[in-house]
């Protein structure tokens, strides 16, 4: 389980990025549309993070030694 923990870390330290994003973006006319550009590019590369970082831990398809070659 010593795996879960950074993809845990890191998705608590982007829900406080993205409720610091809803709450200091500055009021106009196009607020919600610079908060949802923001939210969706730190959801995003969290999730590209985390694909990556969980495909390295646990890969699908084992690495394996080839066979020694006898000399």
């Amino acid at each position: 389980m010593a795996s879960l923990f950074p993809v845990v870390f890191l998705f608590i330290v982007l829900l406080g990025l993205e409720v610091c994003t809803y709450l200091l973006v500055p009021k106009g006319p196009q607020q919600v549309t610079i908060r949802t550009a923001i939210m969706l590019t730190f959801a995003a590369c969290y999730l590209m993070w985390m694909v990556t970082y969980m495909a390295q831990v646990h890969p699908l398809i084992a690495p394996y030694r080839s066979p020694k070659l006898e000399t």
